[in-house]
């Protein structure tokens, strides 16, 4: 599980094709504190660490992950918000974020609004019911508060601080991002269903 509140970007330092398709990733994290097989969300994607070094882990990514997410665009030099594992204690800053990216959507729009940029996304028609004018969605695995809701696309702020931080602060209309649909909004969609 994760937060939402990404601590670093990473950068690919290379892609290599295998049976599934191996990522280096170059990062801040003081990888002597990363455990081999802890997760990593890397754009809003948990893979599990394969491998090590100073300044770097390698991740492992099957043909399913490159198909549904947008890991599969990614090339080396690429940028990735990343975000260790929320561990038990830790303070949850964003909301709950399960690195299971539910769609790959789109920047729709940027455009400026005081000191923040105002993004619409759009999202995969089938996910638009399962997101909610001030609820909760991971894009690229960011905790973002969505203002508005019309059809399958959605509004939100970027203060400053977060796109300094985070990929957003590159992003540009037409980019692919990956979004992942609050937890509870997703379970109850789920039981409407079935009711």
């Amino acid at each position: 599980m994760f937060t939402g509140i990404i601590t670093d970007v990473g950068r690919v330092r290379s892609v290599e094709q295998q049976g599934d398709t191996r990522f280096v990733v170059e990062t801040t994290f003081d990888t002597a504190s990363v455990a081999m097989g802890a997760s990593i969300a890397c754009s809003g994607v948990c893979l599990t660490v394969i491998d090590k070094g100073p300044g770097w882990f390698a991740v492992q990514a099957s043909a399913e992950t490159l198909a549904k997410t947008k890991l599969g665009v990614l090339g080396q030099g690429g940028a990735l918000n990343l975000e260790r594992a929320l561990r038990v204690g830790d303070e949850l800053g964003g909301h709950i974020v399960t690195g299971h990216v539910d769609g790959v959507g789109k920047v729709a729009t940027i455009v400026p609004e005081g000191e923040s940029l105002r993004f619409t996304f759009e999202a995969p028609a089938k996910l638009a019911r399962y997101i909610a004018s001030k609820g909760s969605v991971a894009i690229d695995g960011i905790s973002l508060t969505v203002n508005e809701v019309e059809g399958a696309r959605f509004g939100v702020n970027v203060i400053p601080f977060t796109r300094a931080h985070t990929t957003l602060g590159r992003a540009k209309a037409g980019d692919p991002v990956n979004i992942e649909v609050d937890i509870l909004a997703r379970y109850v969609g789920r039981l409407s269903e079935t009711a």
